[in-house]
C-alpha cells in the first residue's frame, strides 16, 4: 500500500496587489480594502497596516475605512496605498480601480476641510511612510489660499525640490505627479533669481513631523534670494496655478521611486521642500521643509540623529548633537504614561543632555501640579529616561480614532561631547515602554564621521630612489614628497606617498686604448691615432611612488605601516662618446670626439623594494618622525631611511 501525499502550491503573497471594495449610500461612498494577511517579525510587536487612499478627484484620506463625497459624476480611478508595519514581506502592489460615482445630494456637495494644514501655512507636506530604498513613497502636496492673505484669488507656483546635494546619489525619481486643478508644468529656474524666502527662524519656514512647530507670522526684515535655498538640492519640479479661491485647498499626489542607490544609512535623514510662490508680492513665498528618515523595515518606532555624518576637522568638545526619539502607540486603548529609555555613549557628557522638545507638550515634572501632564528626566551613569505622565495618547486601534498622528509622540534631546571623541561610530538605542506593556526596542541611531582627507609632507634621508640599487649603500639620498590619507584615523588605514622627481646624470669611462699607433685622416690631415677612451654619459629620470600602503595607529602617538615602494624610470638616455687624441706628422696633437651611440628609452625599468616602518609623534594629526626598513629583492639588499612628517 502506498500513500501519496499531495502538497499544496503557496503562492507568493507579497504579489498580490490590494484590493478595492467600495460601496455607496446616500451619495457618499464607502471604501475598504482586502490585504495580504501579515507576517509578524519575531519580536517586534503586532504588525498592522496604515493606509493612504487617493479618490482621483484631488481628495485623499489616511484612514483605513474612509467615506469620500464625489462632486461630481466622471468615472475616477481610486488607488490605495498600504504600508506593512512590523511585517517582514513587501508592500502590497497598488492597483488602481476604476469607478464611476453616483449623483450627490446638494447638501453634500462639498467634503470637510482636508485637516492636512496643520501647521497653518498655505503649504503643507505629509508622506504615506518614511522612504526605503528600492521602495515607493507618496507625498500629498497640499497648497491653499488660507483666509489670513487676505486676498480673494491667488495666482501663482508651487515647486518641490528633492535629492539632496550632501548625497552622492539621488535619493528619490518622481515617477507621476496627480493633479486636479489645472495646474501647468512651469519653468522654476526663471523665478529663482526673483523669488525671495525668508532667512530668519520666525519666518513663515514650516517644518514637517521630525519637528512638529507651530510656525509664527511674525515679519521679518531680512529676506535671501530662493536660489540660494534651492542650490541645497539637485532636483525639481514646479507647476502654476490660477484663481486659488479664498480658503480653498488644492492638493497634488506625487508618486516617488526611492532609489536602489539611495543611502543605505538607515539613520539618515533626507530632505524633501516645498515652496509656495505668489504672484502678489504683498504675500510671502512659503518653503515647508520635510525630513524623512531612511529606513530599512516600516516601524513607527525610531531613534533618529540629525546630522549623522560630521566632519571630524570641525568635531570638538563643544559639538552639540540633537536626537529624537520618535513613538507611536498602536495598541487599542490610550497609554497615559510612556518610558522611554535611551542609552547613552560614554563619549557624551551627561551633564550637557538636555530636553528641547516634546509631542505631547508637557511641562516638567519638578514644576507641575499634582495630576498635571509632565516629564520627568531620570538621569543614569549610561542611560537616561525620559518619562511621561498624566497624558492622555490614543491607540492606533483604538475605537473612534481616525487620525493616526494624534497616536504618535517623540521626545527630542540635545547633548554634547565630554572631550574630543576618537573617531569611531557612535552608537545609541531606545527602549519604549506604554504602561505596564513589554519594552519597544528602537533601531540603533549611529553618528558616523566622514572620512576627510589628510595630505602631509615628507622629507626622507637614506630611501633607494633608483631603479638599479645595487650601489645605494653609499648613496644616501634627500628627498621630498607628500602623501595622501584618510583625516585622523583612529586605528587602520591606507595611505599613498610620491615624491618629486629625481634627475641624474653622470659620465664615466667604459674603457681605454692607449698606444694604438694607427693612422687616420682628418680634413685631408694625415694623423696618428695614440689614443681612445670610451665615455658614457646616462641621464636617468626617475618617480618614486607608494601606491598603496597599509597604516595601523597604536595610539595617539605611535603609528606603524608597510607597503611597497616603487620606482620607475620615465626616461633614460645613454650617450657613448669616443675621445680620441691625435698625433700630426708636425705640429701639437689634437683632440677629437666622436659620438658613437646614442639611445633613449623610456618607461624603461621598474623596481619594487619593500618596507616596514614604525612613526613616533603626533600620528593622527601633526609633526611625527619616521623610521623605514627597506628591502629591495632585486638586489638583495636592505637599508634604513628615516623621515619627517606633518600631517594636515
Amino acid at each position: 500500500m502506498s500513500i501519496t501525499i499531495l502538497h499544496a502550491q503557496v503562492l507568493p503573497t507579497d504579489t498580490v496587489p490590494a484590493i478595492i471594495k467600495y460601496t455607496t449610500e446616500n451619495g457618499a461612498t464607502k471604501f475598504d480594502s482586502e490585504l495580504r494577511p501579515l507576517r509578524q517579525i519575531a519580536g517586534a510587536p503586532a504588525p498592522f497596516y496604515t493606509y493612504f487612499w487617493e479618490f482621483g478627484d484631488g481628495g485623499f484620506s489616511f484612514e483605513k475605512d474612509p467615506i469620500h463625497q464625489y462632486k461630481k459624476t466622471d468615472s475616477v480611478k481610486v488607488r490605495l496605498f498600504a504600508t506593512n508595519n512590523y511585517d517582514d514581506g513587501k508592500r502590497p502592489p497598488t492597483k488602481p480601480r476604476p469607478i464611476k460615482p453616483l449623483t450627490p445630494k446638494p447638501m453634500l456637495a462639498s467634503n470637510d476641510p482636508s485637516g492636512l494644514f496643520k501647521m497653518g501655512g498655505n503649504i503643507e507636506l505629509k508622506s504615506n511612510c518614511m522612504p526605503k530604498p528600492g521602495d515607493d513613497m507618496m507625498l500629498v502636496f497640499g497648497y491653499r489660499n488660507k483666509a489670513t492673505n487676505g486676498q480673494q484669488n491667488v495666482n501663482g507656483t508651487v515647486a518641490i525640490l528633492y535629492n539632496d546635494r550632501e548625497f552622492a546619489n539621488n535619493n528619490f525619481v518622481l515617477a507621476e505627479t496627480r493633479t486636479y486643478n489645472n495646474e501647468k508644468k512651469g519653468d522654476l529656474k526663471s523665478m529663482l533669481t526673483t523669488a525671495y524666502v525668508p532667512s530668519k527662524k520666525n519666518a513663515p519656514v514650516y517644518y514637517a513631523s521630525l519637528t512638529n512647530e507651530m510656525p509664527s507670522t511674525t515679519a521679518f526684515d531680512e529676506k535671501v534670494l530662493l536660489k540660494d535655498k534651492a542650490k541645497d538640492f539637485k532636483s525639481s519640479e514646479s507647476w502654476r496655478f490660477e484663481n486659488l479661491q479664498q480658503g480653498e485647498e488644492r492638493f497634488l499626489f506625487m508618486h516617488f521611486k526611492t532609489t536602489p542607490e539611495m543611502v543605505k544609512d538607515t539613520n539618515a535623514v533626507v530632505r524633501i521642500s516645498a515652496v509656495f510662490i505668489p504672484d502678489n508680492p504683498l504675500l510671502e513665498t512659503e518653503f515647508f521643509n520635510m525630513e524623512l528618515q531612511i529606513v530599512a523595515s516600516h516601524d513607527p518606532n525610531k531613534m533618529v540623529l540629525r546630522k549623522s555624518r560630521m566632519n571630524y576637522r570641525f568635531t570638538g568638545k563643544n559639538r552639540e548633537l540633537t536626537y529624537k526619539i520618535r513613538f507611536q502607540n498602536t495598541g487599542e486603548g490610550p497609554a497615559k504614561k510612556i518610558d522611554v529609555a535611551a542609552n547613552i555613549s560614554e563619549v557624551f557628557s551627561m551633564t550637557t543632555l538636555r530636553v528641547t522638545k516634546t509631542k505631547p507638550e508637557v511641562v516638567n515634572c519638578d514644576s507641575a501640579y499634582t495630576g498635571q501632564s509632565c516629564i520627568k528626566t531620570i538621569k543614569g551613569t549610561d542611560s537616561v529616561h525620559f518619562v511621561f505622565s498624566n497624558i492622555y495618547l490614543p491607540g492606533l486601534q483604538q475605537k473612534g480614532v481616525n487620525d493616526a498622528d494624534s497616536t504618535m509622540g517623540f521626545v527630542e534631546y540635545k547633548i554634547r561631547f565630554k572631550e574630543k571623541p576618537k573617531k569611531l561610530p557612535i552608537k545609541s538605542g531606545a527602549a519604549i515602554v506604554f504602561d505596564k506593556n513589554e519594552p519597544i526596542y528602537t533601531n540603533r541611531a549611529v553618528g558616523r564621521f566622514k572620512m576627510g582627507l589628510s595630505p602631509a609632507l615628507i622629507i626622507g634621508y637614506g630611501f633607494p630612489f633608483q631603479t638599479d640599487n645595487k650601489n645605494y649603500l653609499n648613496d644616501k639620498n634627500f628627498v621630498i614628497g607628500a602623501s595622501l590619507a584618510p583625516y585622523a584615523p583612529h586605528r587602520s588605514y591606507w595611505q599613498v606617498e610620491v615624491y618629486l622627481n629625481t634627475f641624474k646624470e653622470n659620465t664615466f669611462l667604459v674603457n681605454t686604448d692607449v698606444g694604438i699607433s694607427r693612422d687616420t685622416i682628418v680634413n685631408k690631415i694625415p694623423y696618428r691615432i695614440d689614443r681612445k677612451d670610451n665615455y658614457r654619459t646616462t641621464k636617468i629620470m626617475t618617480i618614486n611612488a607608494v601606491p598603496l600602503q597599509f597604516r595601523y595607529n597604536l595610539n595617539k602617538y605611535i603609528g606603524a605601516g608597510a607597503g611597497t615602494l616603487v620606482s620607475v624610470n620615465l626616461y633614460d638616455k645613454s650617450t657613448d662618446e669616443l675621445r680620441y687624441r691625435l698625433i700630426p706628422a708636425q705640429g701639437t696633437q689634437v683632440n677629437l670626439n666622436v659620438i658613437a651611440n646614442d639611445l633613449t628609452k623610456r618607461f624603461s625599468d621598474i623596481n619594487a623594494s619593500f618596507f616596514a616602518d614604525v612613526q613616533l609623534g603626533l600620528v593622527h594629526v601633526g609633526p611625527s618622525i619616521g623610521f623605514r626598513y627597506l628591502y629591495d629583492p632585486k638586489t638583495n639588499n636592505s637599508r634604513m631611511g628615516t623621515y619627517l612628517t606633518w600631517k594636515l
